[in-house]
C-alpha cells in the first residue's frame, strides 16, 4: 500500500512539475514563502525555529536529502510589495531528495516526544499566517554571446 502510495505521489508530480525541473539531475532549490498576519512574526520564528528548522536541519549532512537552508525576512516592513514575511530557501541533493519519500515524520516523533504539544505548536504556527506558498525554483542560464 505504501509503495503505492509513493508511486501515485511520485506519477503525480512528474505531471505537475515544470520540465526543467523534472529533467535536473544536480541541485533542486525551493523557495517556502510565509505571509505572517500583523503582529505574529516573533511567534511565527519561534514555532517555526523550535519545530521545524531541527527537522530540515536532521535532513542535511553528508548523504543528506537537504543540502543547504537559508531563512530570510525583509529587512524594512514594506519592504517591495510585502507578498511574504518569511522566506525558506532549501537546497536538495537532486530532484529525487525534492519529490520522493522522505523521513520528515520519523524525524519529528524522534525529535519532539510530546506529538500532542508538537501538533498544537505546528498548528499554531500555520494559523497565524495570511498566506503561504512553494515555489520550486529553476536555474536559468543567460544567452550566449549570440543572442546579446
Amino acid at each position: 500500500m505504501k509503495k503505492t502510495i509513493t508511486l501515485a505521489v511520485a506519477l503525480l508530480l512528474a505531471l505537475v512539475l515544470p520540465l526543467p525541473l523534472q529533467a535536473q539531475e544536480g541541485p533542486v532549490r525551493a523557495a517556502y514563502y510565509y505571509k505572517v498576519k500583523w503582529g505574529y512574526q516573533e511567534e511565527f520564528e519561534r514555532l517555526f525555529f523550535k519545530n521545524h528548522y531541527p527537522v530540515l536541519q536532521a535532513q542535511m549532512g553528508d548523504k543528506g536529502r537537504i543540502t543547504g537552508v537559508e531563512v530570510m525576512r525583509p529587512t524594512y516592513h514594506g519592504d517591495g510589495r510585502a507578498d511574504w514575511t518569511f522566506l525558506v530557501v532549501i537546497t536538495f541533493a537532486n530532484n529525487a531528495a525534492f519529490v520522493g519519500p522522505n523521513q520528515e515524520a520519523a524525524i519529528q516523533k524522534r525529535l519532539y516526544p510530546d506529538q500532542e504539544t508538537f501538533r498544537k505548536e505546528e498548528q499554531r504556527r500555520f494559523e497565524i499566517l495570511d498566506g503561504h506558498w512553494d515555489v520550486p525554483l529553476v536555474s536559468v542560464a543567460p544567452p550566449g554571446p549570440e543572442i546579446r
